[in-house]
């Protein structure tokens, strides 16, 4: 059943990627295309270097004749050192450039990338800690670079969802590409070879980004500390931006245990048979790309400060089905598949919003605070040796916060638009 949905989600994608091209997208400035191709570009080469590494991180720690105990310990190291280091060297950003902070993204998951190299426990954790740093970068500079550079050219509002929605869509693309060049790579080379792909990407990447961006800043005279305590008051007396924070982390958070927990949850739905990992991989990243296509079609008639709401709830949903149908393979797969199109839609929704609502000054400090309350989600459920239908829990619950929290954010934009002074023509003082 797996291979046939993947082909049909397919056509249907191409469908709705050509509709979305022909009848939603109307922009013809050629400013705004330029510009969007040189962000976008850069963007899917940082991305591309993240997903090459991916799909054979553990086989290569399995290789190396790791345990599970210390393969588990690296991987929660990397979320550690997100939470710990990534926070603070991500917020470099505001004060140090956000291009120079997207540069540093390219040296550091490199290094990353030369540590899979050495089969010693102890370089591959100084590799897990540049890749924690590394994810954090990637999570919040190219989006700070990118909204400055959008109102400094003076593009609007809706513009900035294209952007978001058109890079989403390439984002999942390009997993799906990296998915096959990486197992390319990997039959032919051994199981670094993805590694070594990825840091000649990631070179290509910084070579782009040195030669054809420009830099920007938040508040380049402040001090760290003060870009901190900005960044917490926002988050603190700005109802908005804490709710967005909220809806982020819990979100985030879910989503990244649910990539630990589709694996089990459909073999033993199909009595442990054996279940074709990439294509329903492969499946999912479509089921995304027609997310983010159908993104465009919501927000052209629904802020998505309102539609979020629905998007997050039935996400929730999505997740139940584990739960409720613990042996129908067919429900829990297609589950999945509309809770992978709540991700494509999560996506540009979240960084439209982030756009409109996170101060400029601090913005990838903000976004970096963001993250923390998601690392923690991510290692506590590492931490616990729950079983697969106490994670599942978690994670509706985790998601019902979510749309709790986006259902304020709701209200209270309500609000400030109903107090936003209103515009009398010439024509209407008579």
């Amino acid at each position: 059943m797996f291979i046939p949905i993947f082909y049909g989600l397919s056509v249907l994608c191409a469908l709705l990627f050509y509709y979305t091209r022909t009848k939603v997208e109307t922009c013809e400035d050629a400013n705004f295309k330029g510009f969007q191709k040189t962000y976008i570009t850069v963007y899917l080469l940082a991305v591309a270097g993240d997903w090459l590494q991916g799909p054979h991180v553990y086989a290569l720690y399995d290789s190396y004749g790791m345990t599970k105990h210390q393969i588990e310990i690296l991987f929660i190291a990397g979320f550690g050192s997100s939470l710990l280091f990534g926070t603070i060297i991500g917020s470099f950003a505001d004060k140090f450039g956000r291009r120079n902070n997207c540069l540093l993204y390219a040296l550091l998951y490199g290094g990353a990338c030369v540590t899979k190299h050495f089969n010693d426990i102890n370089i591959l954790m100084i590799g897990r800690f540049l890749g924690g740093i590394a994810t954090s970068i990637l999570y919040s500079a190219f989006e700070s670079w990118l909204v400055f550079e959008h109102n400094k050219r003076g593009f609007s509002d809706d513009l900035l969802g294209t952007v978001f929605s058109n890079a989403a869509l390439g984002n999942s693309l390009v997993a799906i590409l990296s998915g096959v060049a990486a197992q390319m790579a990997a039959d032919t080379f051994g199981y670094v070879a993805p590694f070594d792909l990825s840091m000649l990407v990631l070179g290509v990447m910084f070579f782009l980004v040195y030669g054809t961006w420009t830099e920007n800043y938040g508040n380049e005279s402040a001090a760290l500390q003060h870009s901190f305590k900005e960044a917490a008051n926002t988050i603190r007396n700005d109802v908005k931006v804490l709710c967005l924070g909220l809806v982020q982390s819990l979100f985030e958070g879910a989503m990244y245990t649910f990539v630990l927990e589709w694996t089990p949850a459909l073999s033993q739905a199909t009595e442990g048979s054996s279940i074709p990992h990439g294509y329903i991989f492969a499946a999912f990243m479509v089921a995304t790309m027609m997310g983010s296509s159908i993104f465009k079609i919501i927000s052209k008639r629904k802020r998505p400060e309102d539609f979020m709401r629905y998007v997050l709830f039935i996400a929730a949903i999505c997740l139940s089905v584990p739960i409720f149908m613990p042996s129908s393979g067919i429900s829990i797969f297609i589950g999945f598949l509309v809770f992978e199109g709540c991700v494509g839609i999560f996506w540009p929704a979240m960084g439209f919003l982030r756009g409109v609502y996170v101060p400029e000054e601090t913005r990838s400090t903000t976004i970096n605070l963001f993250r923390i309350p998601l690392n923690l989600i991510v290692v506590f459920i590492l931490l616990q040796n729950f079983s697969m239908l106490a994670i599942f829990h978690f994670c509706v619950f985790f998601l019902l916060l979510a749309a709790c929290a986006q259902h304020v954010l709701y209200k209270h934009s309500l609000v400030e638009t109903k107090h936003l002074p209103v515009k009398v023509s010439q024509d209407d003082q008579y």
